[in-house]
């Protein structure tokens, strides 16, 4: 495996593969400052001979993940942490990556490039599209249907079939108990839309 991005996600990413007997052969970043990471040693994509390899995208910012996938083609996996919970018929794309303590449930479906963060609840039927973040102990009932690049905040909470909508931003702590549109951010309990920008 490959991690292109040495970030403090890029730190549990390399956990997640050492907890799963994966061996990390290189971490890359655009940034020539960045020597080391974790005692593993950074270079830059330039240094790599081969992209014939298993990559990860190891930058927890969904916009700068988007766009690290748009300018690359790689051959990407999935790293998920052997503590994870990950019902049988759940599906989880190309790139994503479920960390410690996650509970994905029953007919789930994880887009690509996304992040499940740690200790997080992804009930029954739910449905993230692509660069969808869902951070530590946030909570995702059954039926919920998140857009593109949607950032659900830590320990938020999303009551059962409530669409949400591209690249939204959910607060921590938030409680959505209604429909979000596209590019709104969401704050407070009950949860309340403070920003659009559609």
């Amino acid at each position: 495996m490959i991690l292109y991005g040495a970030s403090g996600h890029a730190k549990v990413i390399l956990d997640i593969c050492q907890a799963n007997k994966v061996e990390v052969t290189a971490i890359l970043d655009d940034n020539k400052n960045i020597t080391s990471l974790n005692g593993h040693r950074v270079s830059q994509l330039d240094d790599q001979r081969s992209t014939n390899e298993t990559f990860i995208i190891s930058v927890g910012d969904n916009r700068t993940r988007k766009k690290m996938v748009d300018r690359n083609d790689f051959f990407y996996g999935n790293a998920i942490h052997p503590n994870a919970v990950v019902d049988k018929t759940s599906v989880i794309d190309v790139g994503s990556v479920v960390m410690a303590g996650v509970i994905i449930n029953a007919s789930s479906i994880i887009g690509k490039h996304c992040i499940i963060n740690t200790s997080a609840t992804v009930d029954h039927d739910c449905t993230l599209k692509d660069f969808v973040h869902i951070s530590p102990n946030a909570t995702l009932c059954g039926g919920i249907e998140l857009g593109e690049g949607t950032q659900i905040g830590a320990g938020a909470v999303v009551i059962p079939n409530l669409k949400i909508g591209k690249w939204c931003t959910i607060g921590a702590g938030a409680v959505v108990i209604s429909d979000i549109p596209d590019g709104a951010t969401v704050v407070g309990n009950p949860g309340r839309i403070i920003k659009s920008n559609n």
